[in-house]
Parts: C-alpha cells; structure tokens; sequence
C-alpha cells in the first residue's frame, strides 16, 4: 500500500490511490468467501468504531442496494404445498374480486355505489397466504395469539378466505358492505361492527402503525409485571406505502427501537401507488423507507425481486443489472407493469446493452412474468422466517408488489386501479383465465363464488394449517374469562366526606385520593395503569412515582437528580406507570391498549389517562373514535379543564369544547364534576360497569386545579350524579316533597306557579344550574338573587349535559315511535318538574353543551344558556369570567332577565342590575374578540 493521503482540496470521493482502494476491496471480499458476512461485518464495525474514537467525519448511508436483502442461498426453506397454496389465493381473488362487482351491480333508485377495493388484496394475497398458513397464531391453550393489524383496504380478501373456511356465509358475501338489516359485512375492519372477527380497526390511515407499536410494547409491559404470559406473542402490521406518509405511521417508530420491541413487524405494502398516482415518481420509495426504519434503529428486510430474477442477478458480474435496478424511479416501475414485455425490454433492459443481452434468450411474456418479491410465495416465507426469528429490534419488511396484480388491462399497475370496483364481463373471463377458476363462460355474468368441496386436498390443506396455529384468525374476544369484585363505594371514605374545616382540595386531588386507594386493593390494584404524558407533577401524582414506579425494560441504570426525596423519579423494569413524555398521540395509544386488554390478552386492565384537558380530544379525536370503535374500557381524565381555570395559559391551553367532541363519540360516558364525592361517584360507577359488567364503554372525566371546600356527598344522590343532575343546594323558602311535587304536577302545557309552596307568600324563583368550576358561580348567584333582589333560587348539579341529552333523545325517540304507548319523560323534565321558575345554565365550556337539554326543559319555561363560546387569553380566573360572561354577575342577569320575559319583572330592574355589577354592555361579543 501507499502512503498518499487524501489532501485537503480533493473532493469527497475522488479515490487519490485507487491501488490501495483495491487492495482494501479485495481483502473484504476474502473475508466474506472465507469467513461469511458475518465476520465480514463484524470487522467493518470494528473499523468505524475505531475511525470514532480518532474523530474522522464518517461517511454513512443508511440505506443498501436495491435488491433483496436475503441471498438465495440464505433462503428458509419454504414448508407446506405451494402449489395448493397457490390454488387457495386463486379461488380468495376470485371472491374477493366476485365480492366488490356484485355489490356495485346494485342499482338503487336513490343512487349511489357502494364502493370496494379490488387491487389492494391483489397485491397483497402473497403475504397474506404465507402468514395465515404458517405464521400467524391463533388465542389457544399454548399461545395467547398474535395480533393482525390487516391494511384495511384488503378487507374483501379476508372475508373471501373466511368463506373458505366456513366462517362466513354467501348471503354474508352477497351483503358486503350492506350492514343496516344484520346481515352484511362492514367495508374495512371495525371491531364494532363484527364484535367477534376484526380486532383493530385500520383504515384512518396511520393510526394502525402507531397503535400497533404501543400494543407491542404493552405486551411486553404485561410480561414484565408477570399479569400475562406474552413473549411468544408477535404484532403484525400491514401499510401501504402511501400510508407511510402519514405523521403518525412513522411518529412512534423511535420507541419501538429504544425499547426493543422484536415482537413487533411492520409489513409494508410497497406497490409504489397510491389513490391518485405513484407514491415517489422521482424517487424510490423502499430507499426512503430503508433509511427512516435503519437510522430510527430497526432491522430491515427489502424484498423487491421474485426467484425468476435470481438467475439474472447471479450472472450480473458487473454490476450492471444492480445499477439499472437502483437508478431506475419508482414512476417508470409503475409503468413496466402497466405495460407488456415488449415495453419492459425496451425501456428497463434497453438502457444499458449489457442487461439487454442478459434477456436476449427471453420472450416477450417470459420477461413479463418477471415477478416482483411479493408474489413469490418462497420468497415471502423466507422473508416472514426471518423477521419472526429476529431478536432485540422491531423488524420491518419493504415487500415490493404490483397493484391490482393480477387484473390486467383493467386495472394492474394503473394509476386508477384503486377506484376500480366494477369490471366488464370481459375482464372477469381474462381474471378466471389468469388464475384457473373453474367457472364456464355460461356464468361468467352472475359472477358465483366458488367454493371447492370439503374433501377436496385445497380444502383439507386450509383447515390443517390453520388448526396447526391454533384456529382461525382474525378473530376477536369480546369478554375476558377473569372476574373482579369492585371495592365498594365506603372504601372511598376520603374522596366522599366533606373536607375539614379550613381545608380545601381540587377535583384533580380527589381523582388522586380515588387512584390511591384503588392501587392498595389487592386484586385490581395491580390492574391499574397509570399513563402518564410528563404532567404528573401538575395533577400531584409525583409521589406514585416511587410508590408504583415507571416502567423501564431497562430499569434504571443512572442515579436520579432527587433521589434523596421520599418522591424521586424512580424507572423500574416492573413499573406500573406508563410515562410517554411530551406525546399525547402516544399516550393515547397506551392507553387503547390497555383500555383493550380483556379483547387481546384476556386481561382486564384499568388505564387511567390524564392530561391537559385541550390536548385530549381536540389533539387525538381520530384515536378516541378508533377507541370507541375498538370497544375501549378505561377513564380520560382532562386536567386543568374548563376555558377560565387555567390563569395565564392562555388560547391554546384553554379547553372550552372537549365534552362537545366527547358526546359525538356513542361509547364515551363524560362528566364534568364539581366536587370530589361527585367525582368519587362517577368513577366508581365506572368500575362497576368496565370491570365488573364488562360494558363496551369507556369514561372521561374533566377535572379542576381549582382548590375549595368540598360538601361531601348527600346520601341518595348516587344514581342522580350517574344520570347527570340532582339538587345540590336549594334555594331559601322551604320546597315541597319529591313526592308532594310529582302529584303537584301542572297539567301538560301550564307553567307550575311561581310561589313558595303550601299557600306562603308569593316569592319568585330561579333554576341555577351549573358544572364543573362555573357551579360554583351559580351557587354564588343564588346568594345574590336573595340578597339583592329577594329571589331564591335552588341550584343543581349537572356533571353531565351529555349524559341528560342522550337520556332526553332516547326518551323522544321513544315517544316519536310509539305514539299510542305511555309517554317517557326525561330524567331533565322529572327533575326540574317540580321546581318552580325560569331555568338559567352556566358552564365553562360552549353554549352549545348545556343548550343540548333545551328540548327537555319542562314546557313553558324560559330557559337562559351562558358559555365560553370564543378563543382563550391569559389573565385571572376572575377576569376570565367576566370576559367570557359566566361569572355569577351575569348568571343574576340572565335570571332577571327570564322573569322579565315571563311577565314577572320589569326590563328596568335587569338594567338596574347591569349597573348595579358594572357589566360593560357594549363590549364585544366574547365569541369575536
């Protein structure tokens, strides 16, 4: 060798010593045929660990050539009959495809189509074949099943393998996506639309990826704590590559690497389309993808070429064909299979002479029939092989395939093969002829499933393979064998009883005392789990931290800054807390998979989520929906709620709408308490439905960093709190009997008169009713409707407006469809029936969430709403009240002002009144300022 050395001025990679450059070249490859790649490897680590240490800038790439990233000769061998395996994915793409046209054949006088994809489970019937034949394993006695998040645009091919196994019917194909009358099958995977099939649904692009990698890692969190046995449990993942451009299917893949996930393999589909075109026309997008996963710190498996290219590639001494397949664009790959193999020889191979002459033996159909990786069944098993045998990192597999594989002229590798859901008889006749289906030209109109018998060796193969691995999948749980026994309601004591003389709390405190005591219960304290997403200090949950710890699979390997104090940080590899950090979309996903568990693990687990309250739903309403529609059982607990609690956070802290978006997700039971036996109550309740019933429903609680006395709970108010409105203070004059009320009852029509009951002297009287933080407000009200102006006022308790409207829609609902039957009536008009005057509410959130009960106030009553309708600034509590219009001062007005409309006052003294307060009458409306 030389001495020369690189000068300064030479650019970055010009070879200043090409003899030494082949000398260092050759002595590599000596390694590898002598030694393997293993050794190979292991010394190139050596050299760059050792050009670290001296400091040289080192050149990276993150990514490798553009071909497969096993060697033949390093192929698993394929097990099983391929050839019957073949047949099976035949006869799956024929009623996957039958599936889609039959239900676009319907015709409805009000118009419209139903929709479908065809050409997605075209490109991926391979990979499918493969896993549900000899990877993926079912719930059994020996295995606790691997978990499928199933791209959801493939849904037609799962249901066409279903039928094969006998677990779905024809009238159940004929009805695909034709789901009102109970028969038919959903469009893409919802647990909540076929409880006992999908598990995860899928097809908001995204969310899939990155709720599979937190159930990776929960798994792994069950097995720590010994609560379940899950280290022979994979998660598999199924995206597009267009998917990938969504934020979150990339967003998470940093945890799934520095936690070691390697029960976690991401399968990406990377036929290089989209919906409206390629994914990287300029670019490639394995490469891309290659880089991300490798530098984020996964292994990574490309599987681009099919087994007809091995002989070519094995004769490429050169190089050539390896530089033509990296520098050809994604755009032109799409167009080598929109064409024929006239076009692929001339535009591929005819760039370089070299590959031209390696196809000069070759047909025009042989070059064709070329296939990409993902439709090599061998090559897909080797691959899978790999990935399940792979240890201490998250495996991803680029698979190359072509979309609509399989459908020729009508839609493979167009750029619309994806809105293709309708075919001509013809096309139909060219897909039986591609895959062998037999059915006679003489039926090729009614497009008939085909079924092959139950004798028949395809048919037996089926069923062998999949009782091999355990049963059949997907395939979902919906209950959990365990049963718990909820502590009752007096082993709350402290969240219940009224707080000491002097001393005040907030609902946040209470939730905590609530958490507390549950964690000391011997049989669900284990079950509880804590998420976390770096506020713990805000909501006073440091002192868990020790308690319970923060799970780790590293443990904690450094000596925390205060571990001199009784609430240090303490990381634990059996932690119980799940901390995410800065990341709501991740908290959110732990959350689901613990709110999931009873489905997945046969667990029952109870995740308690809390968090700023406006980074909730607002931030992560995409993946609330997905839990609403995964059956979630847990609490949502948003802190430091409401518009005006939060002093000087301003706009984008200050939450005034997230029980509005609460209240559009059907399963979701929300509540926006005062005070703590409120709360201790609410979250009871909770228990004994999620955990003891084992109701589809999941709860989200707002709570207040506000401190004041809290009054303890009033025995017999329970199921009142529950339903969402009881009397929590009446006004001065004594009110009559609940049961002296209901017989006081006005006839239908008739207001009930504005007096003090048993014939005392007339007084008038209000209805205060008030959540959250802004009850309090009205309870200050009351004293000033008596005080200054000599009206009394019984002031209620609504922690739920959502909860009172559903209870009123059902109750009109019923009403509206049962005209002859006795009419229902709500649990708003039972419970204000009674109660004499207008009624005015007042909350911290939009208007719009306590005017959802204004159908249901009793008839006749004048009912005033105040909110927090508007952007959020910074500034005091007080101040914000005032800006917003809530505060008690208006809450008078708007009291005074409904006597006035109901003929009871005079306009003058509501005038008076907004002297009297110093309300600015002309300021702007709080909505536009």
């Amino acid at each position: 060798m030389t001495n020369a050395a690189q000068s300064p001025t030479t650019p970055l990679g010009a070879d200043s010593d090409s003899l030494e450059t082949r000398e260092w070249m050759d002595a590599l490859s000596a390694v590898i045929e002598a030694e393997g790649p293993e050794r190979a490897h292991f010394l190139l680590e050596q050299l760059l660990e050792h050009a670290r240490q001296k400091s040289i800038d080192m050149p990276f790439s993150a990514t490798t050539g553009y071909v497969n990233t096993i060697e033949t000769e390093q192929q698993e061998h394929a097990p099983g009959n391929l050839e019957i395996e073949e047949r099976l994915r035949a006869y799956m793409r024929w009623n996957a495809m039958a599936m889609v046209v039959k239900a676009n054949r319907h015709h409805p006088a009000d118009g419209g189509d139903l929709g479908g994809h065809i050409g997605s489970f075209a490109s991926l019937a391979s990979l499918f074949g493969a896993g549900f034949n000899h990877f993926w394993h079912a719930e059994s006695e020996n295995h606790g099943g691997d978990c499928l998040y199933i791209q959801g645009h493939v849904s037609p091919g799962v249901y066409a393998r279903a039928y094969l196994e006998g677990r779905l019917t024809e009238e159940q194909l004929l009805n695909f996506r034709q789901e009102v009358d109970g028969k038919g099958l959903s469009s893409y995977p919802h647990p909540k639309l076929m409880p006992e099939f999908w598990q995860f649904p899928t097809v908001s692009m995204g969310l899939g990826p990155l709720m599979a990698i937190y159930q990776a890692r929960f798994l792994k969190y069950l097995h720590a704590r010994g609560i379940a046995n899950t280290e022979n449990r994979k998660v598999w993942v199924f995206c597009g590559d267009g998917e990938m451009d969504e934020v979150e299917s990339l967003g998470a893949i940093g945890l799934a690497a520095r936690e070691g996930l390697d029960n976690l393999i991401f399968v990406i589909n990377c036929n290089l389309q989209r919906l409206d075109g390629p994914v990287r026309g300029n670019g490639k997008i394995v490469q891309e993808l290659e880089g991300e996963f490798r530098g984020a710190g996964w292994n990574v498996i490309k599987l681009l070429w099919g087994s007809s290219w091995d002989p070519l590639l094995a004769r490429d001494k050169d190089g050539a064909l390896r530089k033509l397949m990296m520098d050809t664009l994604d755009g032109d790959y799409q167009a080598m299979k929109a064409n024929d193999g006239a076009y692929v020889r001339k535009h591929f191979f005819g760039k370089d002479p070299r590959t031209l002459a390696m196809v000069a033996h070759m047909s025009d159909e042989e070059i064709f029939e070329l296939r990409r990786g993902g439709h090599d069944s061998k090559k897909v098993y080797a691959a899978y092989h790999s990935a399940v045998n792979h240890k201490g990192q998250p495996t991803v597999l680029l698979i190359k395939t072509v979309k609509g594989f399989g459908m020729g002229k009508s839609g493979e590798g167009k750029n619309n093969v994806h809105q293709t859901k309708k075919l001509t008889d013809e096309d139909i006749k060219a897909f039986r002829d591609r895959f062998n289906i037999p059915v006679p030209d003489s039926q090729i109109a009614d497009i008939p499933f085909y079924k092959p018998a139950d004798d028949t060796p395809e048919m037996k193969y089926l069923h062998e393979r999949r009782k091999a691995l355990g049963g059949y999948l997907p395939h979902r749980r919906t209950k959990s064998d365990e049963q718990f026994t909820v502590p009752s309601l007096d082993t709350f004591k402290s969240v219940m009883d009224p707080t000491p003389e002097g001393r005040e709390i907030s609902t946040t405190q209470a939730y905590v005392r609530f958490l507390t005591t549950l964690l000391r219960d011997q049989a669900l304290g284990p079950r509880v789990v804590p998420i976390l997403v770096d506020e713990a200090r805000t909501f006073g949950m440091e002192g868990l931290f020790r308690q319970i710890g923060i799970y780790n699979p590293a443990g904690q390997q450094y000596t925390p800054v205060d571990k001199d104090q009784v609430m240090y940080y303490r990381e634990d590899k059996q932690g119980q807390i799940l901390q995410e950090g800065i990341n709501e979309a991740g908290g959110m996903s732990s959350w689901i998979a613990a709110a999931t568990s009873y489905s997945t693990s046969n667990r029952i687990m109870l995740p308690f989520y809390v968090y700023y309250s406006m980074f909730g739903f607002q931030r992560i309403g995409d993946l609330a929906w997905a839990a609403g529609d995964m059956q979630a059982r847990g609490f949502l607990l948003g802190g430091t709620s409401g518009r005006t609690t939060l002093n000087g956070e301003g706009l984008q802290h200050e939450d005034g709408h997230s029980h509005i978006m609460a209240g559009t997700i059907p399963n979701c039971v929300s509540y926006d308490p005062t005070f703590a036996h409120e709360v201790g109550v609410i979250l009871h309740h909770g228990l004994k439905r999620m955990v003891e019933k084992q109701d589809n429903v999941f709860y989200y609680l707002t709570l207040l960093n506000e401190n004041y006395p809290m009054p303890g709970l009033t025995a017999g108010t329970e199921e009142q709190i529950v339903k969402g409105m009881y009397l929590c203070k009446r006004g001065g004059s004594v009110a009559p009997t609940l049961s002296a009320a209901r017989d006081a009852r006005p006839p239908e029509g008739e207001r009930l008169p504005l007096g003090r009951p048993g014939g005392q002297t007339p007084a008038l009287r209000v209805q205060l009713l008030g959540s959250g933080t802004i009850l309090r407000e009205s309870i200050a009200a009351q004293n000033l409707l008596a005080t200054d102006w000599d009206i009394q006022a019984d002031v209620w308790s609504c922690p739920s407006f959502n909860e009172l409207t559903r209870d009123g829609q059902d109750a009109e609902r019923f009403n509206l469809l049962h005209p002859l039957g006795t009419p229902r009536v709500s649990f708003v008009s039972q419970q204000l029936a009674a109660h004499a005057g207008p009624v005015v509410a007042s909350t911290d959130y939009m208007k719009a969430y306590a005017e959802q009960i204004r159908p249901f106030i009793p008839k006749g009553r004048t009912y005033k709403v105040l909110g927090t309708d508007g952007f959020g600034r910074s500034d005091f509590r007080s101040k914000l009240r005032e800006h917003f219009e809530i505060n008690r001062h208006y809450i008078v007005v708007a009291a005074l002002k409904a006597l006035s409309e109901d003929g009871h006052l005079p306009a003058a003294k509501v005038a008076e009144a907004i002297a009297k307060y110093g309300i600015k009458a002309d300021k702007i409306n709080p909505l536009y300022a």
